[in-house]
């Protein structure tokens, strides 16, 4: 009898431009037979954004230890152009 346990991703999507949800399974397998599975999802989003004062600090996302199809994707997605919307959009929040 062996049991093992695999990540999959399922799916990947980008919404409102610069989100990248991630939906990750976990799969329990005894003998090649599936007994157990569960989901984790998580957003990625360009920056971590924060006020100090009158002052934005737009600090990158590390994605470094995303699967490289997220990765992939981010960095597709995440083009100059969307980096500079989503700061607009942050700073236009006020406090994150």
């Amino acid at each position: 009898m062996a049991i093992t346990k695999t990540t999959e991703i399922p799916k990947i999507e980008v919404v409102n431009v610069w989100n990248v949800q991630v939906a990750t399974d976990t799969v329990i397998k005894e003998d090649d037979t599936e007994i157990g599975r569960s989901r984790h999802r998580h957003v990625l989003q360009p920056f971590t954004s924060s006020l100090d004062g009158d002052t934005w600090t737009h600090t990158a996302t590390d994605i470094s230890g995303e699967d490289a199809s997220v990765q992939a994707i981010a960095n597709a997605v995440w083009t100059d152009a969307v980096k500079e919307a989503y700061k607009t959009w942050a700073e236009s929040q006020g406090v994150l």
